[in-house]
């Protein structure tokens, strides 16, 4: 594979939601890589981050909750795809997503709150320059396509 995902979460409390990420990027075959480091809390190290990818072909996803700074901080400081994953918390009834879309101007990530999306969109953009990865997204939605195929067989028997 030609490129990876950089997974970076706002804190090791993100580690299981980002596993999720990781198990759809393992099935679509893109190589990934964990780190933690906090847009408020530890800007210096979310630079060094940055700028330890600056010349390799990368995707960005980011997972944080609450007050999500990380999407729109690593969008503003690189120009590498971010696409945003926060998890969904029921504590504030999906309210803190909002910070995940409502960012300031000249800001470009991608918001998706389900990590099978976050893998998929990932691997697409990868996949602009890695045919095997892109068959690989191919088959993935077939895959998809047949088990509706599948369950659309099954009720057409119920009455």
């Amino acid at each position: 594979m030609a490129g990876k995902a950089v997974i970076i979460m706002g804190s090791e409390r993100d580690l299981d939601f980002s596993r999720e990420i990781a198990k759809y990027l393992k099935l679509l075959g893109v190589n990934y890589e964990f780190r933690v480091a906090s847009a408020h809390k530890t800007p210096e190290k979310v630079l060094e981050i940055i700028k330890e990818f600056e010349n390799e072909k990368i995707v960005y996803v980011t997972v944080a909750g609450r007050s999500n700074a990380l999407s729109a901080f690593i969008d503003g400081n690189t120009t590498k795809p971010v696409i945003a994953c926060p998890p969904y918390s029921e504590k504030f009834g999906g309210a803190d997503i909002l910070s995940s879309l409502r960012v300031p101007s000249g800001i470009g990530s991608v918001v998706t709150i389900e990590p099978e999306g976050a893998a998929i969109a990932a691997a697409k953009i990868l996949s602009l320059q890695d045919a095997e990865l892109e068959a690989n997204v191919k088959t993935y939605q077939e895959g998809k396509k047949k088990e509706l195929d599948k369950a659309n067989e099954s009720v057409k028997k119920l009455k």
